[in-house]
């Protein structure tokens, strides 16, 4: 009977000591099983992961050169515009044309992606001086002339429009084939914007 007593005790010791050690996390970690919800389902988060229904963390852009930070915000713009979420765009727009206006001077390809910021953000006269500038280098640069022809919708100004894709029409298949860095990173638009010349 001694011999049982002690077993038992042993046992509840043992058992105490083991539940204090894992019962007691270090301060700062996370569980990878976050809980089970009320269907008695389990989520599970991945280290380092923003928990169900948090927004994403902002990618760490400090480490980025001037021109890269630019194309992000770039890139950033276009993707809530296309979204439609347009109060992020608001929030972004300011930024990224600080980041253009230290670029300075722009080459053709950052006068497009700013005038299409400028497009997006509601601003026909940036949209206009980028597609203006861009066309007193090359005047029959693509990306130029579909940049002209955005501005002068925006601004009501139909014909002057209409002179833009008439000159797109006219150079599209010669500009293709200069091949330039700018038309290969735009090819969407310019895809897009022939097509809806070939539609009127």
């Amino acid at each position: 009977m001694p011999w049982v007593v002690a077993a038992i005790a042993l046992v509840a010791l043992i058992a105490l000591v083991a539940g204090q050690r894992f019962g007691d996390r270090p301060a700062g970690t996370t569980d990878v099983l976050d809980g089970a919800n009320a269907q008695g389902t389990t989520t599970i988060t991945a280290p380092g992961a923003a928990p169900p229904g948090a927004m994403p963390r902002a990618p760490d852009i400090s480490q980025l050169t001037p021109a890269q930070r630019a194309e992000r915000l770039y890139d950033r713009i276009m993707t809530e515009a296309e979204a439609g979420r347009t109060e992020s765009v608001a929030t972004f727009l300011p930024m990224a044309i600080a980041a253009y206006e230290m670029l300075a001077p722009l080459n053709l390809d950052q006068r497009y992606d700013l005038g299409r910021i400028g497009e997006v953000g509601g601003d026909s006269t940036l949209a206009r001086a980028q597609a203006d500038s861009i066309l007193r280098v090359r005047p029959t640069h693509l990306l130029g002339l579909i940049l002209g022809a955005k501005a002068a919708r925006m601004a009501g100004n139909e014909p002057h429009a209409q002179q833009f894709d008439v000159r797109l029409r006219s150079v599209e298949a010669r500009e293709r084939s200069v091949a330039l860095p700018e038309y290969l990173l735009h090819r969407n638009d310019i895809d897009a914007a022939v097509a809806a010349l070939r539609r009127k």
